[in-house]
């Protein structure tokens, strides 16, 4: 699939790229600026690996790029789980992002399943 914008599994992560930014943007910067920073890395990591395992040719090459977005989920999704241990985190927020993590994951790990023999 050339148009990434249409895949449902796309535009959940962009959807989680808003929250983890909506998330960080109201937390104390000196407590959080490198996980900050590791959180959006991971988050955007799994829509551009979706959209770029979306250009390529064989399943194959596609199934290597949506692990990969995969396993940025489960990165995310730890970065966030050690958020949530934090006293000055806000837990509604922090719950909600985790939600919609496992959401994603469950709907791009249907997807791979097509690409997997």
């Amino acid at each position: 699939m050339k148009n990434f914008k249409k895949l449902e599994v796309w535009q959940l992560g962009m959807d989680i790229i808003d929250v983890v930014f909506d998330l960080y943007e109201d937390l104390p910067y000196s407590k959080v600026a490198e996980l900050k920073g590791q959180s959006t890395r991971a988050a955007i990591s799994i829509t551009s690996n979706i959209a770029e395992g979306s250009s390529r040719r064989t399943e194959k090459d596609k199934l290597r790029f949506m692990e990969i977005a995969l396993g940025s989920s489960f990165e995310l999704e730890t970065q966030t789980l050690v958020l949530q241990r934090r006293p000055w985190a806000p837990k509604e927020k922090v719950e909600e992002l985790l939600m919609l993590i496992e959401h994603h994951q469950i709907k791009l790990m249907a997807f791979i399943k097509k690409f997997t023999p």
